[in-house]
């Protein structure tokens, strides 16, 4: 049986024109006053079928939560994401959900609890804008674990683009098996 999400990456895919990887993509401020990627997820918000969905196509799922007028967030679209190399190298190894940290959509944690944007980053301590949280390759991975837990790895901040490159290839290399992120930062940057 397909799910929602197949259903709705297939519907996206079907209306794209041109090539089906465009070679850079410009961020896109939208009406809710966040900056975003135009490949970017597009979710129905139910974490379980997006890390399910990443692992299939052999990516890192990641969410980047976000604050409306937040500087950092903007500067993480417009100075980081601009430019080819980053921009190239995530899109081709991770499937990034954004969120706002005080929003209201409703969200299906990976436990099956539905909970507004807002109350999810409280859930999971989030605090700062922006935040990147990094998930395992499994359900399995998740299982019993509390939410703070369930991360393979976290960063808040902007990070200067070397750095911010260094932290997308900490997880991709599965560096955070070895290393704490600040050690391989140190080391990588």
């Amino acid at each position: 049986m397909l799910s929602r999400r197949v259903l709705l990456a297939g519907l996206f895919a079907g209306l794209a024109a041109g090539p089906m990887r465009p070679a850079r993509s410009a961020a896109v401020l939208t009406d809710d006053g966040l900056y975003t990627q135009p490949w970017f997820l597009q979710s129905l918000l139910e974490l379980a079928d997006d890390l399910g969905a990443a692992t299939d196509a052999r990516k890192h799922f990641a969410i980047m939560w976000e604050l409306r007028g937040c500087p950092y967030c903007k500067d993480t679209h417009l100075i980081n994401f601009a430019r080819v190399d980053i921009e190239s190298y995530i899109r081709e190894r991770f499937d990034i959900l954004q969120l706002n940290i005080v929003g209201s959509r409703e969200v299906t944690d990976f436990d099956g609890e539905k909970l507004p944007e807002k109350r999810l980053a409280e859930k999971y301590g989030v605090r700062f804008t922006p935040t990147f949280q990094f998930f395992p390759d499994s359900m399995k991975a998740l299982a019993g674990k509390k939410p703070r837990d369930r991360e393979i790895s976290r960063f808040q901040g902007y990070l200067e683009p070397k750095q911010f490159l260094a932290a997308f290839r900490y997880i991709a290399e599965r560096a955070y098996e070895k290393e704490s992120l600040r050690d391989f930062l140190k080391a990588n940057s």
